[in-house]
């Protein structure tokens, strides 16, 4: 993604009918209730002035919904907040997660702006994969809207923008999967299994146990937190053994088996095609095959967002022209595809060096789109996939590892304007290593040079625009990124990132210039009240701490510095071998430096060490590759919002204890 803006294309809403079919997709034969079965029907919506869970125990009542199941499967979706109306990044809306897949605008998806090489690979021609509109929209049974507003009777815009209207809706189309599944509109939570796992949108049966099944982990375990509102919702533990046999009655497809998954996430195996395309010689798509990590270790977890809906996503990662990736995720209900073994390399983060060292997790979202929030379902079968590969191939459980595409550097200068947003700042990587069970600590003295990115996400209302210019602003939301300034004061430009442009950065919610995240380390250059500055991308870049929380945690690792007697020293997007490591039979890749330099009195987090590889993979049969291993050693460096490589002669790394304090 880049700092551009594609323009709205309408699309009609779905009528009654529609909606109709829609349950019947999932379903089965949808049964109309009778009049003693249909839940009640409401003209309007509570006000919005009441408490969040006033607003679900109404609801309840109202629908005949357990109270239980119905705050759990919003928390699933939503954790109880409204996101002041905007939608999620598949077009979800409110704490039930009310789907308006139709409305989600026309786009380009992940990989086809033409400006990157996915595959990143200077020894092969440059891989452009045509640009594919999106005009697939969601399957039928994520188009919940249009099924609530004819089941309560409310317009579908106030069941956008007001969560009472929104509650009503999720819990009348509960209470509309219950019967429509023959179960009595009981008070039971335990009867409610097969409508909870309808409400996921799960075409797949391991899916939608799995959805139920956390629901009702929730049920049991109880849930309490402070939503957007405010005020406080909890979930009191309550021991439910559900009916599962009830899930039989939705007559849902078998999971594709051969995943390579925890086997509670009942992951699909949808292979990306491995074949030749012409008798040309190298000729092949859509991935490599590889031996990781018996021939190269896996470092790094690459986390995307789709920027297209999950039926194009999964009809482009099965062409052999396009590009490919591991694993896709279904926002709705967190449903995983998987599509390239991990032993093998996709390609996907425009830059051979990362994905020869990979695996890319794309999420099924929008943010190009202006959506503002990613489901908890989405979330946490995602950090359950995470947490599972990472111990498999022993990746550590940090930001230097667990890194977005928006952090993976370009490969040579001609690169680094072209390379992708995403996730972008809305990705909640907070809550995101609170599910990995990695949560961002203090470690050491609150005097500590070397922090950790920590902003508060809900409160951290960064004035980004989503449209084409500033007045095209993004609706008020938190975020995980803080943006970078040049002196400290509130009317200072932003930091220049001159890889991307020769003026300062922008506040485009596209453009990451000027911009650190959460979990990212780096060094404190200065102090100044409630101001600090990080050395950033070659200079100091100034942020502004919160009334009464500071925006990062203090922290305690390795630190690089410019050699004495240096007058600076070059960055690299890849750590490629040196000339002489290459066999006669392989072509030497040129050690090209980007844009950038570490120079005298600077500090940036070391995130990890290696010697320099290189992947030759330019033939169809495994047997023809080769990994040319070479001596030079580097260190991955936190230099700006991407990570990039020095080479260890040029620098020494020492503990950020033994840093000397910064000037206040």
């Amino acid at each position: 993604m880049k700092e551009e803006y594609v323009t709205p294309h309408s699309r009609p809403r779905g009528t009654a009918t529609t909606a109709m079919i829609t349950t019947a997709l999932l379903i089965g034969t949808f049964a109309p209730a009778t009049a003693q079965d249909r839940p009640p029907q409401h003209s309007r919506a509570a006000s919005d002035t009441t408490t969040r869970a006033s607003l679900f125990h109404s609801a309840s009542e109202h629908h005949k919904v357990p109270e239980p199941v119905l705050l759990a499967v919003s928390y699933l979706e939503s954790r109880w907040d409204h996101h002041g109306g905007t939608p999620s990044m598949d077009a979800g809306y409110g704490p039930m997660h009310l789907t308006d897949a139709r409305g989600a605008l026309a786009g380009t998806p992940h990989h086809s702006d033409g400006d990157e090489d996915p595959r990143g690979d200077a020894s092969r021609p440059t891989l452009s994969p045509d640009a594919v509109t999106e005009n697939n929209p969601s399957p039928e049974v994520l188009q919940t809207l249009d099924k609530a507003a004819d089941l309560t009777g409310l317009p579908t815009g106030l069941l956008k923008t007001d969560p009472a209207a929104n509650i009503e809706g999720g819990a009348a189309l509960l209470a509309a999967y219950q019967v429509a599944t023959g179960a009595p509109l009981s008070s039971d939570p335990a009867q409610w299994y097969g409508a909870v796992a309808a409400y996921s949108g799960a075409t797949e049966s391991g899916t939608a146990r799995r959805f139920a099944d956390d629901v009702f982990t929730l049920i049991n375990s109880g849930q309490s937190r402070r939503t957007d509102d405010g005020t406080v919702v909890t979930l009191a533990p309550l021991t439910v053994e559900p009916a599962t046999g009830q899930l039989d009655k939705l007559a849902l497809k078998t999971t594709a088996p051969g995943a390579e998954c925890p086997r509670e996430l009942a992951c699909e195996w949808l292979p990306a095609p491995y074949q030749m395309l012409s008798e040309t010689a190298g000729d092949f798509g859509n991935h490599d095959l590889s031996d990781r990590p018996g021939n190269q270790a896996i470092d790094y977890i690459v986390i995307h967002d789709t920027e297209a809906t999950w039926k194009t996503t999964l009809q482009l990662v099965q062409d052999p022209t396009y590009v490919s990736w591991h694993y896709s995720l279904r926002s709705a209900d967190g449903h995983i595809a998987n599509h390239v073994r991990a032993k093998d390399v996709g390609w996907h983060a425009g830059n051979w060096y990362v994905n020869s060292k990979s695996i890319g997790l794309e999420h099924e979202g929008f943010l190009a789109q202006g959506g503002q929030w990613y489901t908890e379902a989405m979330y946490r079968t995602s950090a359950r996939l995470v947490r599972y590969l990472a111990k498999r191939y022993a990746i550590p459980l940090d930001r230097a590892h667990i890194i977005g595409h928006d952090n993976v550097p370009g490969t040579v200068p001609a690169n680094v304007a072209g390379m992708h947003q995403d996730p972008g700042p809305y990705w909640d990587w907070d809550h995101y290593f609170d599910l990995l069970g990695k949560p961002f600590k203090a470690q050491g003295p609150s005097t500590s040079q070397l922090v950790t990115i920590h902003p508060d996400y809900g409160s951290n209302n960064e004035p980004y625009y989503c449209g084409a210019t500033p007045a095209d602003l993004c609706p008020v939301h938190g975020s995980a990124s803080i943006t970078l300034r040049t002196e400290p004061r509130d009317d200072a430009p932003l930091v220049t990132d001159i890889g991307i442009r020769s003026s300062p950065g922008s506040w485009s919610v596209y453009n990451h210039a000027a911009r650190v995240s959460t979990g990212q380390r780096y060094v404190v250059a200065e102090r100044r009240g409630a101001w600090t500055a990080l050395w950033y991308l070659g200079q100091k870049g100034w942020f502004k701490d919160d009334a009464g929380r500071g925006k990062t945690l203090p922290a305690k690792g390795l630190v690089a510095q410019l050699r004495p007697g240096l007058d600076s020293a070059p960055l690299y997007g890849r750590a490629y071998p040196e000339a002489e490591a290459y066999p006669s039979d392989i072509p030497v890749q040129p050690l090209v430096p980007l844009q950038y330099t570490l120079l005298p009195g600077q500090s940036y987090s070391v995130g990890q060490s290696v010697n320099g590889e290189y992947y030759h993979s330019k033939t169809f049969e495994l047997a023809g590759h080769t990994v040319v291993r070479g001596s030079i050693r580097y260190h991955q460096v936190q230099y700006g919002h991407r990570i990039m490589f020095v080479r260890a002669d040029d620098v020494l790394v020492r503990s950020s204890e033994r840093l000397p304090r910064a000037l206040d």
